[in-house]
């Protein structure tokens, strides 16, 4: 029958219109993931590099306190032997109030030390997860990262595909059932052509009158949907 080949007809231009749709939103969403594994893989390696450098900063600060521990340590010998030859109350006083500051400041550095040699450990360990995640973010990104810019690349070829595929389509169909559907389209996007499902549009749901829904079965004539304008089918999923 001619309108069952005219509705084939549509159904394959509804499925290009779709594919070519669908295309022309991977332009925006294929960049957008790209981008999103490329900047997990640079955040982890910024995550690492910032630890790394803060380890290096901490080791330093490390070495300063050891370098002045062994300064205190060494004030305090040398004060604790001059208190064997002292010879007066003020030397005394003098010599005791220099020998508690410095007990005073080896206790403050060793505490500091120790904060330090905790936290290097904490970095230590913060490197090590870091080192663990960029491996496997740069193993399982980078096969992604391949299709997806592989797809990229290949999308305005795709797209010249399946326009060619529409020409051959179009010029196959009846010149007022086209300019229906490019209107329909118009206003409705991609969902042009829709199945009857019980008794109703399978798109706004608008009730269909039991003589219409015979006439469409017949497949003489192509109704639309007095609501939302789509063009009907009828197919095995109807009822």
């Amino acid at each position: 029958m001619v309108i069952e080949k005219e509705m084939e007809m549509l159904l394959k231009l509804q499925n290009i219109d779709y594919d070519l749709g669908e295309l022309d939103r991977s332009k925006d969403y294929l960049p957008e993931m790209i981008n999103n594994l490329e900047r997990e893989t640079e955040e982890t390696k910024k995550a690492l590099e910032a630890s790394e450098q803060e380890l290096k900063e901490q080791n330093l600060l490390h070495s300063k306190l050891d370098m002045e521990l062994a300064t205190f340590n060494q004030e305090l010998a040398k004060f604790q032997k001059q208190m064997l030859i002292i010879k007066t109350n003020k030397e005394y006083d003098a010599l005791t109030s220099e020998i508690a500051n410095r007990k005073v400041r080896i206790s403050e550095t060793e505490e500091e030390i120790l904060k330090i040699l905790t936290h290097m450990d904490d970095l230590k360990e913060k490197i090590k997860q870091y080192k663990q995640k960029l491996e496997e973010v740069e193993e399982n990104n980078a096969t992604q990262l391949v299709h997806l810019r592989e797809e990229l690349n290949s999308i305005e070829d795709k797209i010249k595909i399946k326009e060619g595929d529409r020409k051959n389509i179009t010029v196959r169909i009846d010149k007022r059932l086209l300019a229906t559907y490019e209107r329909v389209k118009r206003g409705r996007g991609n969902q042009v052509v829709v199945t009857i499902r019980k008794r109703a549009c399978g798109a706004c749901y608008k009730g269909i009158p039991p003589q219409m829904i015979q006439e469409i079965r017949k497949g003489e004539i192509i109704y639309t949907c007095d609501n939302c304008g789509r063009i009907l089918i009828w197919t095995d999923e109807s009822g």
